[in-house]
């Protein structure tokens, strides 16, 4: 007997559209992503002495074995002192750091998949006193940690102290194309350094880093531009950005898409690739007073033109910054996420909290095994499962 249209079943049709619209390739740059999954970054702290083991490799590698297409890490301090605050999340710099995401790499490549570092500096975030670096500062664009007191906790940065930092950038991602990397992510989400630049709480400067919206912008826009002229012309820079902190759930950098896009303009001209919008859920339209469902990668897409990268409970029906603090989460449908990609409103969907508890996830989804899904536990956290 032909099996007709018809005879198809509902769960068929809709694991068949699944596989359909998340196996297509995509071009990130010089890049050929295999589909259309990521691995979002999620700090793991499982590296002591900011050096990725044989556990961290194999962690990355089992989700692309089992269908991730581009693997973002787990942020890594760049080579600053003031970058980081603890010992055991990696770093991207030193010989024995670098060598040990040289096999991460290895690893991710043997399974098919590509990989990309996510290059970060906490900046105001950090405590003083705090490793891996205990005698260096907290240091930021105004010394501000919290907005609405803005009290003065840390240094602001001076001349010397941006173009140090843009340099470590800049060497990261150098490293990173000569390990073997397939391009870098740089951290502008959150509420950490790049992230305090962005934001009027956080960065009250008065000379060209600060003021309206594209001078704040300044500062991400020279470590894009320093990154760029590090690497090849083909190697991707990403660029990731939210409008939340972790200072300030409910802080934004735009209140209107022409706000946002003169802060996106001068990023995007300096030589980003692809940005990868943050977001606490990914189903949120941006400017709903505009009338418009697009959330903050739709509008990113929109106004810059260039591919973007979705990302907030996906998989998941719970808040992702609940779940990291021991919370878990039921399964969610991803049918309005495959509208969404159907629709190009964005190019890539990062999955966090469902890919680190379940090591299978994108093999699931891919295969429409849906029924194996299971719910978010916080216990995940605390093993490279």
């Amino acid at each position: 007997m032909t099996v007709t249209e018809s005879a198809v079943t509902e769960p068929e049709a809709a694991a068949t559209r699944a596989a359909q619209i998340l196996s297509r390739p995509v071009e990130l740059n010089g890049l050929t992503v295999p589909n259309r999954i990521a691995m979002a970054p999620m700090t793991r702290q499982f590296s002591p002495g900011g050096i990725p083991g044989e556990n961290v490799a194999s962690y990355y590698g089992r989700r692309a074995a089992a269908g991730v297409g581009l693997i973002v890490t787990e942020g890594t301090y760049i080579g600053h002192d003031s970058a980081g605050q603890t010992d055991d999340v990696p770093r991207f710099h030193g010989e024995e750091q670098l060598a040990g995401w040289a096999k991460v790499a290895e690893a991710v490549h043997a399974e098919g998949g590509t990989i990309v570092p996510q290059l970060w500096h906490i900046g105001m975030v950090r405590q003083d006193g705090e490793p891996p670096f205990a005698d260096a500062p907290a240091v930021g664009p105004s010394g501000i940690r919290d907005s609405e007191s803005g009290e003065v906790v840390g240094r602001a940065m001076t001349q010397a102290d941006i173009d140090d930092v843009i340099q470590a950038f800049a060497q990261a991602a150098a490293a990173a194309e000569r390990i073997g990397f397939d391009g870098v992510e740089l951290h502008g989400a959150h509420g950490y350094l790049v992230d305090q630049f962005l934001w009027a709480g956080t960065n009250r400067r008065t000379d060209g880093y600060g003021g309206d919206p594209v001078a704040r912008a300044r500062f991400a826009a020279e470590i894009v531009a320093a990154v760029r002229e590090s690497v090849s012309p083909e190697f991707p820079v990403i660029f990731r950005y939210s409008q939340w902190k972790q200072q300030d759930y409910r802080a934004r950098l735009a209140e209107t898409p022409q706000e946002l896009e003169a802060i996106l303009a001068p990023i995007a001209a300096a030589g980003v690739d692809v940005f990868h919008a943050s977001t606490r859920r990914y189903w949120t339209p941006e400017f709903a007073e505009t009338g418009s469902d697009l959330n903050l990668a739709g509008w990113t897409k929109k106004l810059t033109g260039k591919p973007t990268i979705t990302v907030g409970s996906v998989g998941l029906d719970g808040d992702f910054l609940r779940g990291f603090r021991g919370e878990g989460a039921p399964v969610k449908s991803i049918d309005d996420l495959l509208d969404r990609l159907e629709a190009e409103e964005f190019d890539m969907v990062a999955v966090g909290r469902a890919i680190l508890q379940d090591p299978e996830w994108a093999a699931k989804v891919l295969a429409g095994k849906f029924g194996e899904l299971g719910a978010y536990d916080a216990e995940a956290l605390k093993s490279l499962i």
